[in-house]
């Protein structure tokens, strides 16, 4: 610790600290473009200068100077700095001038109007004139891909966007050309950024040169109703702010959250809005004569009912990618009721068995917890397209203390540099047998983080055993090591979907003599299974369902509304307060911002309409009552923004099982970023973003 005197005031900061840093634990605001915490420093806007007594007669970049090196006083006073002097007053006011020169002050067309860094440091530090009366330069507008608009004049080349791409998102195609008056920010020959990140280039521009292509002249922030709420394109759970205008989600913006999402969030949960909005289902349809009709809500409900019943128990039920464990806890009552245990939330031939657990299913370390660790293993997994800001966080890890990183699977551009040991088990075995170099790594390692992808645990052509012997193994590579802590838990599952752990947890999985999702299909197609339940479940494959009758709860028009005897339409994230547990084991919940479209109701309303249509009304009416119900069953899930701490010990006992898996090829169960879901499938943004990915990727190649 160091001291230091803030105009007038004595702090004691770190001596690592900059001045800009110890002012603002002193209390003073200073004004910054450049400088930014998660970044690396460039103090080229000269906005946050400052006076250093004892220090040269000019001011000082507060952001480029630390604490410990200031001199001290004479006599060993400590230093002392000042941010509201004559000088540097003026300072300031010539610094915000000289920005302003080329600037075409256009705050009225501007769409960063309302919420532009530059308006609120004019008005405090800036002057009402300028002395600049030559003409101003012209700068073209730049074309960096689909997501991001460019007003090329507005910039003031803080190189915000540029350090943002290289130090975090991992890709090096923006930079500066030119020199002086000809200084230009652009990419590589003006082409579409290839980052799963780059969206955030627009929350850290300061002036609006960066702005949202898709959101452009929609709307002003002052028009919009702002709603915290929980991202669920992946299994990440970012923290997000949801801004409507009426009944329309007109964008959606990250939250600050250290332990999650730091203050990032992914192309796919920032720009998919559009998708809310297109192909929704807004009512009812019963399927007569081969094609589906719109009906009622009491006709609909009256046709699920009567197949219901004469099915008996013949009825099975898989939830998708995006439910919420109050829907999923309703459906897997309803099932209850007529004597069936036929659910299923995890893809097909999941190894993760309901009997395992609940460390066998959870990134144990946190997400956070990535940056405690000293070797990592990714096994059948692609973070940056399946988890991207798990991604951004091992290459902040990597880049800050260039830890060993190993993959086994499909070999992929991750942004950080990695060994590749093999693409399938055999290479798994031998590293858990201890052979090769990585297995000697991992046997010095105090804090090992072995991340498992779906890719490695889902074999829908191997079957379950793969993903047993799977998760076994990468277990003993987390627990085996001779000087791994005590309380360290490495074994961590990297699931892709929001609605995974919430329903491992809750038990909606085959119990009771069911089956598991890709079982279900299978006697759907031979006629065992009479009644199916989709719930949002659109990623099977259709076809093999055979006669069975088909009841589609969910959001839009995809592949399970198309195989669909009966639709219920049903409410996205954005329009329902549901209760999702991230990969980590995290509970989060998301608030409603608008409603529904047309007659669509709520996931868990139907359900329990569906059981008073049967005469088997389920024992709550109301959102409170379910959660009530669910907290007495599950108590941890009432533990909001908690993480129940998986045993190490439990891990231990995984790693303990018998190996009957020879071979098996691991790989990604994304390919396709921008299209994972149905949400996304709808979205005309995401489909121009994968086609420019593809051509990317077809350039590449």
């Amino acid at each position: 610790m160091a001291s230091i005197k803030v105009d007038g005031q004595l702090v004691e900061v770190p001596d690592y600290y900059t001045l800009m840093q110890a002012a603002e634990a002193a209390g003073a605001e200073i004004p910054r473009f450049c400088y930014h915490d998660r970044l690396s420093v460039a103090g080229n806007c000269r906005m946050c200068l400052v006076e250093v007594k004892g220090g040269p007669p000019k001011p000082t970049a507060s952001c480029a100077m630390a604490v410990k090196d200031m001199r001290p006083g004479p006599n060993g006073e400590p230093p002392e700095m000042f941010t509201n002097t004559p000088m540097v007053k003026k300072a300031r006011e010539g610094v915000m001038e000289f920005l302003l020169i080329n600037h075409p002050l256009d705050c009225p067309i501007c769409d960063q109007g309302g919420e532009c860094d530059l308006q609120d440091q004019a008005m405090a530090y800036g002057v009402d004139k300028n002395r600049f009366a030559e003409n101003k330069r012209a700068v073209e507008d730049k074309y960096i891909g689909p997501l991001v608009k460019t007003s090329m004049n507005r910039c003031i080349h803080c190189t915000r966007c540029v350090r943002f791409t290289t130090e975090v998102a991992g890709i090096a195609e923006m930079g500066l050309l030119g020199r002086g008056e000809d200084a230009e920010i652009t990419t590589y020959l003006e082409q579409a950024l290839s980052s799963e990140l780059q969206g955030n280039v627009i929350d850290l521009c300061p002036v609006g040169a960066l702005t949202s292509k898709p959101y452009a002249f929609n709307a002003r922030p002052w028009e919009l109703t702002k709603t915290e709420s929980i991202d669920v394109m992946d299994a990440v759970g970012s923290n997000i702010r949801v801004d409507s205008r009426g009944r329309e989600v007109m964008r959606i913006l990250p939250r600050v959250n250290e332990a999650i999402n730091e203050e990032w969030i992914s192309d796919k949960t920032r720009f998919v809005w559009d998708g809310l909005k297109s192909q929704r289902l807004d009512r009812p349809y019963v399927r007569k004569g081969g094609k589906l009709k719109a009906a009622s809500w009491d006709e609909a409900l009256a046709t699920v009912a009567a197949r219901v019943k004469k099915a008996g128990s013949k009825v099975g039920a898989i939830a998708g990618d995006l439910a919420a464990v109050e829907e999923m806890y309703a459906l897997k009552s309803l099932l209850a009721s007529v004597g069936s245990g036929m659910t299923d939330v995890r893809p097909a031939m999941s190894g993760i068995d309901p009997s395992m657990p609940r460390s066998a299913y959870t990134f144990n370390p946190t997400i956070a917890g990535i940056e405690q660790a000293d070797a990592i293993v990714i096994i059948g997994a692609n973070p940056r397209l399946e988890a991207s800001l798990v991604n951004a966080r091992i290459r902040k890890t990597w880049r800050a203390t260039g830890l060993p990183i190993a993959l086994i699977g499909e070999a992929a551009d991750l942004t950080y540099e990695y060994t590749h040991l093999g693409a399938g088990f055999e290479t798994l075995a031998d590293l858990a047998a201890g052979k090769g170099h990585f297995a000697e790594i991992l046997g010095n390692a105090k804090r090992p983080l072995i991340i498992v992808g779906e890719g490695a645990v889902s074999h829908a052509s191997l079957g379950k055993q793969v993903g047993r012997d799977t998760i076994a193994l990468a277990a003993k590579l987390a627990t085996a090591g001779k000087y791994v802590e005590a309380d360290w838990n490495g074994f961590a599952l990297l699931h892709n979907a929001a609605s995974r752990v919430g329903g491992l947890d809750i038990g909606f999985v085959p119990h009771d003599g069911g089956v598991c999702s890709a079982d279900q299909i299978a006697l759907a197609g031979k006629g065992e299974l009479d009644v199916l339940f989709m719930l949002g479940a659109d990623e099977y494959d259709m076809s093999e369902t055979g006669k069975a009758f088909v009841i589609y709860i969910g959001t839009h028009g995809d592949a399970g509304a198309h195989r669909a005897d009966v639709i219920l339409p049903a409410a996205t994230y954005t329009e329902k307060s549901g209760t999702y547990v991230n990969t980590e084991g995290r509970v989060q919940v998301t608030n409603r911002a608008v409603f529904p479209p047309g007659d669509a109701k709520e996931d868990w309303a139907i359900i329990r309409a569906l059981s008073g249509a049967m005469g088997k009304p389920l024992p709550f009416n109301s959102l409170t009552q379910l959660r009530a119900a669910i907290y007495a069953e599950f108590p941890h899930l009432a533990r909001i923004d908690q993480i129940a701490p998986g045993a190490v010990a439990d891990v231990a006992k995984l790693a303990k099982a018998v190996i009957k898996t020879k071979s098996a090829p691991f790989g990604s169960v994304i390919s396709e970023f921008y299209l994972s879901n149905p949400i996304a499938r709808a979205s005309a943004v995401m489909g121009e973003c994968a086609a420019t990915a593809a051509g990317l990727r077809q350039a590449a190649e």
